[in-house]
């Protein structure tokens, strides 16, 4: 497969740069596991689920990962935190005129000043002399992905947000989470919809471009999972009674997915790099709901894996010409796996 083969041309004026006036308030399209499309509001979501039918969630918390600061020369930095590793240290994207080198330090403001230790491939190890979360509370700016072209205000704060964020680590939303309100949750639970929780801090590689040619060339960034026992036996719970589980964004997709490599789901945590491709065997996700991803990149990859290569095609010209709003602030998508 070539990375050509999933670029698409998307009118600017389509990319959401703010979250609709209330959460939720957005567009849903249904694809069909035969690959029929109908236009739908996400309001209609409970009514697309079956009564034994078991969301997924990824309840990260996006973490303030962007920060400014001063090399040594007194040239400016800016730094993305794409992973806290230890209480006190990170990995982080770093731009400047010239990369600090390790031995340096970065002066973050007077009382908080970074030692670089060494590169990681395209990452700088950092240690933070207070721990990482409350220097990036204290100083960090939330890191919007780069597409949204606004300053990150008090209410992208709030709305680039999951309402059930609770884990941090996360350097960008698992979007498609953040449709749900409280009513929405409320009126799943009444509807016997039963929801789960996993957890994957997803790193700022789901922004990265796909710089080869050729898609199995492609390597994935790392990131952290944790699947608990209790949704572990939810999902065995809900096969026994004949129902689906629904991932709620690809991020939880993965997250189930790669926990079941071996061909069983197992509880525990660990870091995953799965790269998800058409033609990949899915082993757990039976219907997964979802934002509309970038031209060319992995997760426009793995949900033409799920529901089809045609199918997505189709899905993303019908929503091209009916106007929907694109990536993180954009509508959603509900698709059922094509059959295997």
């Amino acid at each position: 497969m070539r990375v050509a083969d999933f670029d698409f041309d998307l009118p600017p004026e389509l990319i959401a740069q703010f979250p609709p006036a209330v959460r939720g308030a957005s567009r849903l399209l249904h694809v069909d596991a035969a690959g029929a499309l109908a236009d739908r509001e996400f309001r209609d979501l409970p009514g697309l689920l079956r009564a034994d039918d078991l969301l997924v969630m990824n309840d990260t918390r996006v973490i303030k990962a962007r920060l400014f600061g001063q090399k040594d020369s007194g040239g400016r930095v800016e730094l993305l935190v794409e992973r806290v590793t230890e209480e006190f240290e990170a990995l982080a994207f770093i731009r400047a005129s010239h990369a600090p080198k390790p031995g340096s330090t970065i002066r973050l403001a007077d009382d908080v000043l970074i030692d670089v230790l060494e590169r990681q491939d395209d990452l700088t190890r950092l240690r933070f002399p207070r721990p990482v979360l409350d220097v990036l509370e204290q100083l960090g700016r939330l890191p919007l992905p780069p597409y949204i072209e606004h300053v990150p205000t008090a209410d992208d704060e709030a709305r680039y947000q999951t309402v059930y964020a609770n884990a941090p680590g996360a350097v960008a939303a698992p979007t498609a989470g953040l449709h749900f309100d409280d009513a929405m949750l409320d009126a799943l639970t009444q509807a016997g919809i039963r929801t789960a929780r996993v957890t994957l801090h997803v790193g700022a590689g789901t922004f990265q471009p796909v710089r080869v040619d050729d898609v199995a060339d492609h390597r994935m960034h790392s990131e952290r999972y944790t699947i608990p026992q209790a949704t572990v036996d939810a999902i065995h719970d809900t096969r026994a009674r004949g129902g689906r589980v629904v991932a709620v964004g690809t991020t939880s997709l993965r997250a189930l997915e790669a926990a079941a490599q071996a061909g069983t789901l197992h509880a525990g945590s660990g870091e995953t790099d799965i790269f998800i491709t058409p033609g990949y065997p899915f082993k757990v996700v039976d219907a997964l709901v979802t934002n509309f991803h970038l031209p060319k990149s992995t997760l426009l990859m793995l949900v033409s894996a799920f529901a089809g290569t045609d199918a997505i095609r189709a899905a993303y010209a019908h929503a091209i010409r009916e106007r929907y709003r694109f990536f993180s602030y954009g509508d959603a998508m509900f698709l059922e796996k094509k059959p295997q």
